[in-house]
């Protein structure tokens, strides 16, 4: 009898940098939903006192406006890294995203009808389909959040906002649809972590080569041979 070791080849697949990003990312949203509902709906109030210092509502709208700005900065330098990682991994999945076939192969796989295509990058489709409308949900949240942060602020950085987005305020019809939009945007951020969670862990379950660990250790286990003693 004879047995049979697999022999894996370990890869980068995210640098440190862009693993740093992420959980920034990460954090920031959830905060920044937490705060942004707490500013929608005040469910916490302070003690009542003479003493004119429980500004909590304040507070969580000063700390809401850091983990913004701190977003949208984040998300600057994941967009540059994009481009510029030595590791080409993303920019192979973006190439793939048009590519039906795998589409199809990855409908099937997730339907447990067909085996994992093979795919080049470190998405698939769906994934990068996922990721790239995430992208989008955060470039309309900031941009909508920028325009209620300078109608709170309006000197200094407010006031340089102001006058380089007014034009977009005034195009989606005003502050009230601003705050409309801006609201929206962040409930379909709401609905896509759960999504994104269960995916993770089914594809850690179902395909166990590391690629949702990655994320955290940085590296994926993919089986080159099998040797027979």
């Amino acid at each position: 009898m004879g047995s049979k070791d697999k022999i894996f080849m370990r890869t980068m697949t995210f640098s440190p940098l862009v693993r740093l990003f992420h959980w920034i990312r990460a954090f920031s949203i959830f905060f920044l939903i937490f705060s942004g509902f707490y500013l929608a709906y005040p469910f916490l109030t302070p003690e009542v006192s003479a003493t004119p210092t429980n500004f909590l509502y304040a507070s969580f709208r000063s700390f809401h406006v850091m983990a913004g700005f701190l977003l949208i900065c984040v998300s600057f330098f994941r967009l540059y890294l994009f481009f510029t990682s030595k590791s080409k991994s993303e920019r192979v999945s973006a190439s793939e995203l048009f590519n039906m076939k795998i589409w199809i192969g990855q409908i099937k796989n997730y339907l447990f009808l067909g085996a994992h295509p093979h795919i080049k990058g470190v998405y698939n489709p769906i994934q990068f389909f996922a990721y790239l409308t995430l992208a989008i949900l955060v470039l309309i949240v900031s941009l909508t959040g920028v325009i209620l942060y300078y109608h709170v602020y309006h000197d200094g950085l407010g006031g340089i906002l102001g006058a380089i987005f007014k034009w977009l305020e005034v195009a989606l019809g005003g502050l009230a649809n601003v705050r409309v939009l801006h609201h929206i945007t962040t409930w379909a951020i709401v609905l896509f972590i759960p999504v994104h969670v269960y995916m993770v862990v089914w594809n850690a379950i179902k395909h166990p080569d590391g690629g949702a660990d990655s994320i955290v250790g940085g590296f994926r286990y993919q089986e080159i041979k099998a040797k027979h003693k």
